[in-house]
């Protein structure tokens, strides 16, 4: 009998909610208490080190250093004053989750002790030992010095008494070890592109910035059955387990009354990520049971993503406290959804206009179909690049899935602004002013109305979907760095928006005016990415052939699919706007192929462990209680009784002893797989060696284990079950 597993059931199934302590003031009163935003540093900074650290935030221009002292004084004052003892460079490896290397503030006083220091050096630069970071071959092992620097954009917080630094992480020879310093790049390209593109309809513009709103999906699982779970504990996903009778096939779970101990987490998890500035607003059941959704308000691009990666690890601290463990992975549990982070993101001016949104004159509706119409051209063009983007050894296993976008890329529009790019691309400048004004949907470029977009119904199966005033990037995955599929999409909008901008001056250069312009180049846009617009079902085998025939990228192996970073279409597009160069992107390659090989590597020793050592001797042990019985009825009974009595034991027995047969063969011809790959010299290689040899046979061995789980007997499987994970209140 399996006493460790039904003793932590039993346990998790009787664990109430703990207290949270809740602060007596509304949240406006602690919101952002741990961080150095505007109103700390007008408290701790001389004026004039406050008006030049603003103005080089606003305007993106360098810090003096003399400023950075007087900066670093004032935010270690604040530190200090709020309990922290240590300050760390809080930077992004490609490791896909943050780094940090505390120092106290320390320094010797030259009299025996000590004196707490903080200078403008430290605060701007540090070099942190990077020899243990994934480079991807971009600088040798023993040559272990990288450099992290401060990004003035993102403020500073306090976390577990520590000052945390948001910075920058590059190699000693300057090449970007981190997913900051390309999306800095990126959004620095976007800016100027989009700027450009949006004097023309506004020459009071000076600056566009990139909104992101993400949604963060999990699952929590109590931690005495996480325990319990090898699988779960080293690889974040259950390499086993039939699907309980019960799952989300009665829709009950989404939206639905939020479970006392997970509504005790969640106000807790608020609590904290309110205290950081993070804007948590939305909070409810996902469609899974024990899967839920945190979405805050929209925030500028890159703080967005910082916040994002910081809540990610709050998240996994307070589910400790409690007695939850977090789970990220994309597909934790087979048979029900997996968890993505929708990626919500818009374009603003800084004169409050949303670039994306409909307005109340012909110039507004003018300029939002533009911007709309070459984002739609900058997915089409680098569809292959922007599924790279968000693929992964773990999201391969929900996208595609009949709760997540498939992996090709497309774009939903939705009826009402799909009739106005048809209504453009069929006609002519002059027919355009002859519409009537009476028209819903009046297109008149010199007297159009208010356009209304309603908020079309968001096709689920797309991944790529207009929202009324944004885009939705579906399908990134829930444990991902939004930054990757960030870098790729604002670099790829700011390459086709210069694009835009070039050609208008050609034509208007040409006497052309700058309506017809415009309109012009709108309708070859259209023309050019209509493969790309899909509003139908994604899921259809129907969908998967016409994308092909589109010309769209089609491909569902995760190690070429990475092959799209390094197209030539993708390197120019990257080297243009600034924000990768060659070396960096081959050797992001090489980190993408050995993280998949590794994740995969691990998943297969795991799997081949469990099988093995857990699983083939309780099905063997079963059987022998089974083959006892049948022996003990043949001695009692007469002949042709016991072969009736025990016919049905008898089959069992057979079945159990082909199962095992099967995943014995499996994860010895598994082992080899790996044996082979690992002899593999070149990254790539491994990678793809991996997911064509390794991988079909972990979906043979869990086939097999998954049947035997219904077949041995309750008490003695070792492993808790689908129905205990999944249904904790």
């Amino acid at each position: 009998m399996s006493t460790l597993r039904f003793k932590v059931v039993d346990e998790a199934f009787n664990r109430k909610a703990d207290p949270v302590k809740i602060p007596a003031e509304r949240p406006e009163k602690y919101y952002g208490m741990y961080v150095f935003n505007r109103q700390k540093m007008f408290e701790y900074l001389p004026a004039k080190t406050y008006e030049a650290l603003c103005n080089a935030i606003d305007n993106k221009e360098p810090l003096p250093r003399e400023v950075a002292d007087s900066v670093a004084e004032g935010m270690k004052r604040w530190a200090i004053d709020n309990g922290a003892r240590h300050y760390t460079h809080w930077f992004q490896p490609l490791t896909e989750t943050t780094a940090e290397k505390h120092d106290a503030f320390i320094e010797h006083d030259g009299k025996g002790g000590v004196v707490e220091n903080f200078t403008g050096k430290l605060l701007v630069q540090q070099e942190p030992d990077a020899s243990s970071f994934p480079n991807g071959g971009i600088r040798n092992t023993f040559e272990a010095r990288g450099y992290s620097a401060w990004d003035i954009s993102s403020p500073a917080f306090i976390l577990d008494n520590t000052l945390c630094i948001p910075t920058i992480f590059i190699s000693y020879t300057g090449e970007s070890l981190d997913y900051k310093t390309p999306l800095l790049r990126a959004l620095n390209s976007l800016d100027v592109a989009a700027t450009a593109v949006a004097r023309l309809f506004d020459p009071d513009v000076k600056h566009v910035k990139a909104f992101l709103g993400w949604e963060q999906e999990y699952f929590l699982v109590d931690e005495s059955l996480y325990s319990a779970r090898p699988d779960l504990m080293l690889t974040g996903r259950t390499l086993m387990g039939h699907e309980s009778a019960k799952n989300q096939q009665l829709e009950d779970h989404y939206f639905g009354a939020i479970p006392s101990r997970v509504e005790a987490f969640m106000l807790d998890l608020e609590i904290e990520c309110h205290k950081l500035g993070i804007p948590a607003k939305t909070r409810h059941n996902e469609v899974a049971p024990n899967q839920f959704e945190l979405a805050p308000v929209f925030e500028e691009c890159n703080l967005a993503n910082d916040h994002n990666q910081l809540i990610m690890s709050v998240m996994a601290e307070v589910a400790r406290r409690h007695h939850f463990r977090v789970l990220l992975h994309e597909k934790p549990f087979a048979g029900i959804n997996g968890s993505g982070k929708h990626n919500n993101w818009s374009l603003g001016t800084d004169t409050g206009t949303l670039l994306f949104a409909p307005g109340k004159t012909r110039k507004d509706n003018l300029r939002f179909i533009a911007f709309t119409v070459n984002v739609m051209a900058a997915v089409h063009r680098h569809n292959a690049l922007l599924k790279a983007s968000i693929m992964s050894a773990t999201n391969a296993h929900r996208l595609g899935a009949n709760e997540a976008p498939p992996a090709i890329i497309s774009i939903f529009t939705g009826t009402q602004l799909a009739d106005i790019l048809d209504k453009i691309e069929n006609s002519t400048n002059a027919e355009l002013a002859d519409l009537s004004s009476k028209e819903e949907l009046n297109l008149n470029v010199s007297q159009i109305p208010e356009i209304i977009l309603d908020n079309t119904d968001r096709n689920r199966t797309s991944p790529f979907a207009f929202t009324g005033n944004r885009f939705e990037f579906r399908a990134v995955g829930s444990s991902a760095n939004c930054g990757a599929a960030m870098i790729a999409l604002n670099a790829a909008v700011a390459e086709q928006l210069i694009e835009f901008k070039t050609n208008i001056d050609r034509r208007l250069a040409k006497g052309e005016v700058l309506t017809e312009a415009i309109l012009e180049e709108i309708r070859e846009l259209i023309k050019s990415s209509k493969a790309i617009h899909f509003d139908g079902n994604g899921y259809s085998d129907e969908w998967k052939e016409e994308a092909a025939k589109r010309g769209l990228d089609c491909e569902t192996s995760t190690p070429l699919i990475f092959d799209a970073y390094q197209r030539r279409s993708s390197v120019e597009m990257f080297r243009r706007t600034g924000v990768f160069s060659e070396v960096e992107l081959a050797a992001r390659n090489e980190v993408k192929w050995e993280m998949y090989t590794k994740k995969v590597q691990i998943e297969a020793r795991v799997l081949g462990d469990l099988a093995i050592n857990h699983v083939i001797p309780v099905a063997t042990r079963y059987q022998s209680i089974l083959l006892d019985n049948v022996k003990k009825i043949n001695e009692v009974f007469s002949p042709d009784k016991a072969a009736d009595i025990a016919g049905g034991d008898m089959a069992t027995i057979e079945k159990l002893a082909e199962h095992m047969k099967v995943i014995k063969r499996e994860v010895a011809a598994m082992v080899d797989a790996r044996r082979v790959a690992n002899k593999l010299a070149g990254e790539r290689d491994k990678a793809i060696a991996y997911h064509d040899t390794v991988v079909p046979h972990m979906d043979v061995i869990r086939y097999h284990i998954d049947k035997l789980e219904l077949m041995v007997d309750n008490e003695m499987w070792p492993l808790p079950k689908y129905r205990e994970l999944l249904f904790i209140r």
